[in-house]
Protein backbone atom coordinates (compact mmCIF):
# COMPACT_ATOMS: atom_id res chain seq x y z
CA UNK A 1 0.00 0.00 0.00
CA UNK A 2 1.12 3.38 -0.54
CA UNK A 3 2.21 6.28 1.57
CA UNK A 4 0.61 9.71 1.57
CA UNK A 5 2.63 12.58 3.44
CA UNK A 6 2.15 16.31 3.90
CA UNK A 7 4.91 18.83 3.79
CA UNK A 8 6.27 19.78 7.35
CA UNK A 9 4.64 23.45 6.66
CA UNK A 10 4.11 23.82 3.53
CA UNK A 11 -0.02 23.27 2.12
CA UNK A 12 1.93 20.53 -0.56
CA UNK A 13 1.11 16.19 -0.51
CA UNK A 14 3.00 13.53 -2.11
CA UNK A 15 2.16 10.16 -2.85
CA UNK A 16 4.35 7.52 -2.30
CA UNK A 17 4.27 4.31 -5.35
CA UNK A 18 6.96 2.54 -4.15
CA UNK A 19 6.45 -0.95 -6.13
CA UNK A 20 9.52 -0.68 -8.62
CA UNK A 21 11.71 -3.12 -9.68
CA UNK A 22 15.48 -3.77 -10.05
CA UNK A 23 15.82 -0.19 -9.28
CA UNK A 24 19.52 -0.06 -10.52
CA UNK A 25 18.02 0.30 -14.11
CA UNK A 26 14.92 2.31 -12.60
CA UNK A 27 16.79 5.67 -11.55
CA UNK A 28 20.63 5.45 -13.19
CA UNK A 29 19.95 7.67 -15.98
CA UNK A 30 21.71 6.96 -19.28
CA UNK A 31 24.51 8.99 -19.90
CA UNK A 32 23.32 11.48 -22.31
CA UNK A 33 25.70 14.73 -23.08
CA UNK A 34 25.02 18.38 -22.10
CA UNK A 35 23.75 20.16 -25.75
CA UNK A 36 26.17 23.10 -26.46
CA UNK A 37 26.10 25.14 -29.14
CA UNK A 38 29.36 25.21 -30.28
CA UNK A 39 32.62 22.82 -30.34
CA UNK A 40 34.38 26.10 -28.39
CA UNK A 41 33.13 26.04 -24.19
CA UNK A 42 32.45 29.75 -24.01
CA UNK A 43 33.36 29.58 -20.32
CA UNK A 44 36.79 27.95 -20.76
CA UNK A 45 40.06 29.88 -20.37
CA UNK A 46 41.51 31.43 -22.94
CA UNK A 47 37.74 31.95 -24.46
CA UNK A 48 36.80 34.91 -22.29
CA UNK A 49 36.12 37.49 -24.92
CA UNK A 50 33.38 35.16 -25.98
CA UNK A 51 30.96 36.03 -22.87
CA UNK A 52 29.73 39.53 -22.14
CA UNK A 53 32.28 41.26 -20.12
CA UNK A 54 33.12 39.95 -16.69
CA UNK A 55 32.25 41.28 -14.13
CA UNK A 56 34.75 39.94 -11.35
CA UNK A 57 37.14 36.65 -10.93
CA UNK A 58 38.79 34.77 -7.69
CA UNK A 59 42.43 34.28 -9.40
CA UNK A 60 45.15 31.60 -8.91
CA UNK A 61 48.43 31.21 -10.50
CA UNK A 62 47.96 34.22 -13.05
CA UNK A 63 44.25 33.06 -14.09
CA UNK A 64 40.99 32.20 -13.08
CA UNK A 65 39.26 29.61 -10.94
CA UNK A 66 36.22 30.93 -10.49
CA UNK A 67 34.62 33.87 -13.05
CA UNK A 68 31.59 35.79 -12.83
CA UNK A 69 29.52 37.41 -15.68
CA UNK A 70 26.41 38.59 -17.12
CA UNK A 71 24.43 35.24 -18.87
CA UNK A 72 24.28 36.47 -22.62
CA UNK A 73 20.52 34.67 -22.55
CA UNK A 74 19.10 36.21 -19.72
CA UNK A 75 15.95 35.66 -18.41
CA UNK A 76 15.84 39.33 -16.79
CA UNK A 77 17.54 42.73 -18.06
CA UNK A 78 18.63 45.93 -16.30
CA UNK A 79 15.45 47.77 -18.92
CA UNK A 80 12.84 50.00 -18.40
CA UNK A 81 12.26 49.60 -14.48
CA UNK A 82 10.74 47.00 -11.75
CA UNK A 83 7.23 48.79 -11.56
CA UNK A 84 4.73 46.23 -11.60
CA UNK A 85 0.74 47.65 -13.43
CA UNK A 86 -1.75 46.13 -11.21
CA UNK A 87 -5.07 44.71 -12.30
CA UNK A 88 -7.65 42.92 -10.92
CA UNK A 89 -6.81 40.25 -13.76
CA UNK A 90 -4.04 41.68 -16.18
CA UNK A 91 -1.34 42.74 -13.67
CA UNK A 92 2.09 43.34 -15.98
CA UNK A 93 5.40 44.43 -15.36
CA UNK A 94 9.16 44.12 -17.54
CA UNK A 95 10.62 41.05 -16.52
CA UNK A 96 13.81 43.62 -15.03
CA UNK A 97 16.83 42.48 -12.53
CA UNK A 98 20.38 40.80 -13.52
CA UNK A 99 21.19 37.88 -14.30
CA UNK A 100 24.90 36.11 -13.65
CA UNK A 101 26.56 33.03 -14.92
CA UNK A 102 29.17 31.76 -12.00
CA UNK A 103 32.16 29.80 -13.96
CA UNK A 104 33.02 27.57 -10.34
CA UNK A 105 35.59 26.32 -11.98
CA UNK A 106 38.67 26.82 -15.05
CA UNK A 107 38.75 23.10 -15.57
CA UNK A 108 36.51 21.93 -18.09
CA UNK A 109 36.48 18.67 -17.00
CA UNK A 110 35.88 19.00 -13.68
CA UNK A 111 31.89 19.41 -12.35
CA UNK A 112 30.99 20.92 -8.84
CA UNK A 113 31.64 17.65 -6.64
CA UNK A 114 34.79 16.79 -8.43
CA UNK A 115 36.15 19.88 -6.63
CA UNK A 116 38.00 20.47 -3.27
CA UNK A 117 35.93 21.36 -0.08
CA UNK A 118 38.20 24.06 -0.36
CA UNK A 119 36.74 24.95 -3.93
CA UNK A 120 33.28 24.71 -2.62
CA UNK A 121 33.67 27.38 0.00
CA UNK A 122 35.40 29.43 -2.12
CA UNK A 123 32.15 29.50 -4.35
CA UNK A 124 29.82 29.46 -1.90
CA UNK A 125 31.70 33.05 -0.39
CA UNK A 126 31.39 34.22 -3.95
CA UNK A 127 27.28 33.09 -3.65
CA UNK A 128 27.92 35.95 -0.69
CA UNK A 129 29.17 38.80 -2.24
CA UNK A 130 26.79 38.42 -5.19
CA UNK A 131 23.81 38.65 -2.99
CA UNK A 132 25.06 41.37 -1.60
CA UNK A 133 26.12 43.30 -4.01
CA UNK A 134 23.22 42.54 -6.35
CA UNK A 135 20.81 42.99 -3.71
CA UNK A 136 21.78 46.97 -3.66
CA UNK A 137 19.96 47.47 -7.19
CA UNK A 138 17.60 49.43 -7.36
CA UNK A 139 14.00 47.63 -7.97
CA UNK A 140 15.67 44.39 -6.41
CA UNK A 141 13.54 42.55 -4.35
CA UNK A 142 15.40 38.97 -4.38
CA UNK A 143 18.53 37.41 -5.62
CA UNK A 144 17.72 33.95 -6.48
CA UNK A 145 21.06 30.85 -6.97
CA UNK A 146 20.13 27.98 -8.54
CA UNK A 147 22.42 25.81 -10.19
CA UNK A 148 21.05 22.98 -13.12
CA UNK A 149 23.55 20.11 -14.14
CA UNK A 150 22.42 17.69 -16.54
CA UNK A 151 20.42 17.81 -19.55
CA UNK A 152 17.35 16.66 -17.58
CA UNK A 153 18.02 19.62 -15.17
CA UNK A 154 17.61 22.29 -17.70
CA UNK A 155 21.41 22.93 -18.29
CA UNK A 156 22.82 23.49 -21.92
CA UNK A 157 26.42 23.94 -21.37
CA UNK A 158 29.04 20.96 -19.65
CA UNK A 159 31.33 23.34 -18.15
CA UNK A 160 30.31 23.94 -14.37
CA UNK A 161 28.84 26.75 -13.17
CA UNK A 162 25.64 28.89 -11.04
CA UNK A 163 23.36 31.57 -12.37
CA UNK A 164 21.81 34.06 -10.42
CA UNK A 165 19.42 35.99 -10.83
CA UNK A 166 17.61 39.08 -9.30
CA UNK A 167 13.72 39.36 -9.27
CA UNK A 168 11.69 42.59 -9.04
CA UNK A 169 8.92 40.49 -7.40
CA UNK A 170 9.00 38.28 -4.36
CA UNK A 171 9.65 34.49 -4.79
CA UNK A 172 6.20 32.35 -4.36
CA UNK A 173 7.93 29.66 -3.04
CA UNK A 174 9.87 31.19 -0.85
CA UNK A 175 6.94 33.54 0.57
CA UNK A 176 5.27 30.52 1.15
CA UNK A 177 7.83 28.81 3.35
CA UNK A 178 7.97 32.22 4.81
CA UNK A 179 4.08 32.75 5.51
CA UNK A 180 3.76 29.37 7.01
CA UNK A 181 6.75 29.44 9.05
CA UNK A 182 5.19 32.35 10.77
CA UNK A 183 2.41 30.40 12.04
CA UNK A 184 4.51 28.85 14.47
CA UNK A 185 5.31 30.90 17.89
CA UNK A 186 9.42 29.67 17.07
CA UNK A 187 11.22 28.85 13.47
CA UNK A 188 9.74 25.20 13.22
CA UNK A 189 12.75 24.47 11.04
CA UNK A 190 14.78 24.35 14.08
CA UNK A 191 12.48 21.92 15.45
CA UNK A 192 12.89 20.11 12.45
CA UNK A 193 16.24 19.57 12.13
CA UNK A 194 16.35 18.65 15.66
CA UNK A 195 14.03 15.96 14.70
CA UNK A 196 15.49 14.82 11.44
CA UNK A 197 18.37 14.71 12.88
CA UNK A 198 17.56 11.56 15.29
CA UNK A 199 15.31 9.92 12.23
CA UNK A 200 15.91 7.10 9.80
CA UNK A 201 16.06 10.17 6.98
CA UNK A 202 19.31 11.95 8.36
CA UNK A 203 21.59 11.88 5.47
CA UNK A 204 24.64 13.36 7.28
CA UNK A 205 25.79 15.44 9.96
CA UNK A 206 28.96 17.59 11.16
CA UNK A 207 29.46 20.55 14.01
CA UNK A 208 27.36 22.67 12.17
CA UNK A 209 25.20 21.28 9.40
CA UNK A 210 22.64 18.89 8.94
CA UNK A 211 21.15 16.85 5.91
CA UNK A 212 18.42 15.42 5.44
CA UNK A 213 15.68 13.51 3.25
CA UNK A 214 12.81 15.94 3.67
CA UNK A 215 9.82 13.92 5.22
CA UNK A 216 7.41 14.71 2.00
CA UNK A 217 10.03 14.91 -1.13
CA UNK A 218 8.93 15.40 -4.02
CA UNK A 219 12.05 14.52 -5.81
CA UNK A 220 13.72 10.87 -6.49
CA UNK A 221 16.65 11.34 -3.92
CA UNK A 222 15.85 15.01 -2.62
CA UNK A 223 17.97 16.25 -0.07
CA UNK A 224 17.85 19.56 2.17
CA UNK A 225 21.12 20.97 4.39
CA UNK A 226 20.25 23.06 7.00
CA UNK A 227 22.93 24.74 9.07
CA UNK A 228 21.83 24.44 13.09
CA UNK A 229 22.31 27.67 13.78
CA UNK A 230 19.15 29.58 12.91
CA UNK A 231 20.87 32.45 10.43
CA UNK A 232 18.33 33.89 7.71
CA UNK A 233 20.91 34.07 4.80
CA UNK A 234 23.81 31.81 3.20
CA UNK A 235 25.27 35.93 3.91
CA UNK A 236 25.38 35.19 7.57
CA UNK A 237 27.32 32.24 8.14
CA UNK A 238 30.87 32.11 9.51
CA UNK A 239 33.56 30.48 7.55
CA UNK A 240 33.32 27.06 9.51
CA UNK A 241 29.79 26.60 8.57
CA UNK A 242 30.69 27.30 5.18
CA UNK A 243 33.32 25.01 5.26
CA UNK A 244 31.01 22.26 7.18
CA UNK A 245 28.38 23.00 4.43
CA UNK A 246 30.75 21.93 1.68
CA UNK A 247 31.88 19.50 2.77
CA UNK A 248 28.34 17.73 2.89
CA UNK A 249 27.63 18.89 -0.41
CA UNK A 250 30.34 17.62 -1.87
CA UNK A 251 29.63 14.11 -0.74
CA UNK A 252 26.21 14.27 -1.73
CA UNK A 253 26.96 15.07 -5.16
CA UNK A 254 29.53 12.50 -5.24
CA UNK A 255 26.69 10.11 -4.76
CA UNK A 256 24.41 11.59 -7.33
CA UNK A 257 27.46 11.29 -9.96
CA UNK A 258 27.35 7.69 -9.40
CA UNK A 259 23.56 7.91 -10.83
CA UNK A 260 24.58 9.99 -13.72
CA UNK A 261 21.31 12.46 -12.35
CA UNK A 262 20.37 15.15 -13.76
CA UNK A 263 19.91 17.69 -10.78
CA UNK A 264 19.27 21.46 -9.85
CA UNK A 265 19.96 23.14 -6.38
CA UNK A 266 18.92 25.82 -5.03
CA UNK A 267 19.22 28.53 -1.71
CA UNK A 268 16.46 29.23 0.30
CA UNK A 269 16.98 32.23 2.10
CA UNK A 270 14.97 35.32 3.69
CA UNK A 271 13.68 38.39 2.03
CA UNK A 272 14.54 41.66 3.67
CA UNK A 273 12.61 41.98 6.48
CA UNK A 274 11.22 38.49 6.33
CA UNK A 275 12.53 35.69 8.68
CA UNK A 276 13.58 31.66 7.09
CA UNK A 277 15.68 29.67 8.42
CA UNK A 278 18.55 29.51 5.42
CA UNK A 279 18.97 26.44 3.78
CA UNK A 280 19.89 24.55 0.54
CA UNK A 281 17.25 21.73 -1.46
CA UNK A 282 19.03 19.53 -4.13
CA UNK A 283 16.01 18.20 -6.44
CA UNK A 284 17.60 15.04 -8.64
CA UNK A 285 15.35 14.92 -11.83
CA UNK A 286 15.49 11.09 -12.06
CA UNK A 287 11.89 10.93 -13.23
CA UNK A 288 8.96 13.47 -14.72
CA UNK A 289 5.99 14.39 -13.45
CA UNK A 290 2.76 13.47 -15.89
CA UNK A 291 -0.65 14.33 -16.22
CA UNK A 292 -1.39 13.58 -11.83
CA UNK A 293 1.18 16.12 -10.91
CA UNK A 294 -0.12 18.86 -13.41
CA UNK A 295 -4.28 17.95 -12.96
CA UNK A 296 -3.41 17.78 -9.38
CA UNK A 297 -0.91 19.72 -7.92
CA UNK A 298 0.44 16.88 -5.53
CA UNK A 299 3.19 14.56 -6.66
CA UNK A 300 4.03 11.12 -7.29
CA UNK A 301 7.51 9.95 -6.11
CA UNK A 302 8.80 6.24 -6.41
CA UNK A 303 11.36 6.61 -3.72
CA UNK A 304 10.59 7.19 -0.01
CA UNK A 305 12.81 9.71 1.41
CA UNK A 306 14.08 6.76 3.98
CA UNK A 307 15.50 4.74 0.60
CA UNK A 308 16.86 7.92 -0.65
CA UNK A 309 18.79 8.51 3.35
CA UNK A 310 20.22 5.30 2.67
CA UNK A 311 21.04 6.31 -0.63
CA UNK A 312 23.45 8.76 0.60
CA UNK A 313 24.60 7.56 3.57
CA UNK A 314 25.48 3.85 2.00
CA UNK A 315 29.46 3.08 1.00
CA UNK A 316 27.75 1.40 -2.60
CA UNK A 317 24.65 3.30 -3.55
CA UNK A 318 22.04 1.02 -5.43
Amino acid sequence: MGILRKDYILDRWVYYATERKNRRREFKEDKVKEISSSKTCFFCPGNEHLTPPEIGRVEHKNTWKIRWFPNKFPAVELKGNAKIKKNKFFSEGKTYGMHEVIAETSDHKKQLADLSVDNIKEIFEVYILRIKALSKLKGVKYATIFKNKGPQAGTSLIHSHTQIATLSVLPDYVMNEVKAAKKFRKCPYCDIIKLESKSRRKISENKSIVAFAPFASRFNFEAWLFPKRHVKSITSMYDNELYDMASILKKMLLKLKKLNASYNFSLHYAPAGHDLHFHIEITPRLSKWGGFELSTGAIINSVTPEDAAKFYRSRQGF
